[in-house]
């Protein structure tokens, strides 16, 4: 017995929360629900398919996160940007639309990114301030109607498509973990993000230009929440003022869970990508064991409250 107890010592759950929890909800599912189809190739695909927007603002978040800031306005920017796209490739070629809806999630960032980074000011309140203002432009973009997209090129690219049978969603997903990961773990920046994060005062006698790491995190967010507004588009083949405003709990819940700190110094792109799966397979288990809405939210809110608390949760001196 005392040999299991060394071991449970050295392992830090609070770092495995996630890959654990993933498992155990899997498990839990595939018993419960083996009759219901839950198992199916069809299924599983189309829970990644349905988180592959989320898990792209993650990846944005961690980076955000692990630099000490926070950013809430990443669902405003995603029906701000696929709105924008959507109105440009009315009026232009698709490649127009995508430059204009990456743009305007770039500048939206930058804008966070100013007031936190030469004003000094809390990126929690700005962001919720943003939050609030984007949203009212998306809905005042538009005056509330949907807005088509037609281009069967653009579709098939961000939504519907598919490449040598893998969907291009699943494509996108892969692309930007991969591309996150190594530029978070294995680049001058990703080291110099989680540096601020950890003592920025430390970080800048180091000669860390914190002030542009900080604006930089920020507008990264921005470019990861444009892109999911693109996918979205791409997959439902049109944009509204409603893309995104769900995805704020979600997103922040699987970040954490997956490892990285609220109050920066650490994170990890590959446990937001199953934060992020965990949070989409918890939805689709729980829908097809037929709960009522509001007993998703509560069997969802209960785990994802455990979930956050065992991996926040402080050791014991």
């Amino acid at each position: 017995m005392d040999g299991v107890h060394r071991l449970l010592d050295r392992v830090d759950v609070r770092q495995n929360v996630v890959y654990v929890g993933f498992l155990v909800i899997f498990l839990f599912f595939s018993v419960t629900l083996w009759d219901t189809g839950f198992l199916s190739s069809r299924n599983l695909i189309n829970i990644v398919l349905q988180t592959a927007p989320a898990t792209v603002m993650a990846v944005g978040l961690v980076f955000v996160l692990s630099a000490g800031e926070i950013d809430l306005s990443f669902g405003s920017i995603v029906a701000v940007a696929a709105l924008v796209g959507a109105v440009v490739m009315q009026e232009a070629s698709a490649l127009v639309g995508i430059a204009a809806a990456l743009a305007a999630g770039c500048v939206i960032g930058a804008i966070n990114g100013a007031f936190v980074a030469f004003l000094r000011l809390p990126s929690f309140l700005v962001t919720l301030a943003t939050m609030g203002l984007f949203a009212g432009v998306a809905r005042t973009l538009t005056d509330l109607r949907s807005i088509p997209i037609t281009n069967e090129a653009f579709a098939g690219f961000f939504g519907s498509g598919s490449l040598f049978g893998i969907p291009s969603l699943v494509l996108w997903t892969v692309a930007v973990v991969a591309l996150g990961h190594l530029v978070y773990r294995h680049t001058t920046f990703g080291a110099h993000v989680v540096a601020t994060g950890d003592n920025a005062a430390a970080a800048r006698a180091c000669r860390v230009k914190v002030t542009r790491i900080r604006l930089s995190v920020l507008v990264l967010s921005g470019a990861c929440a444009a892109l999911a507004g693109l996918l979205y588009a791409g997959r439902i083949q049109g944009a509204r003022y409603t893309l995104g405003e769900a995805d704020l709990m979600i997103v922040i819940a699987a970040v954490i869970v997956g490892g990285t700190k609220l109050n920066g110094g650490k994170g990890s792109i590959i446990g937001a990508l199953f934060g992020s799966l965990l949070m989409g397979m918890l939805n689709n288990g729980l829908i097809l064991m037929g709960l009522s809405v509001s007993q998703q939210l509560i069997v969802r809110g209960l785990i994802i409250l455990a979930a956050v608390a065992i991996s926040l949760r402080e050791p014991a001196r």
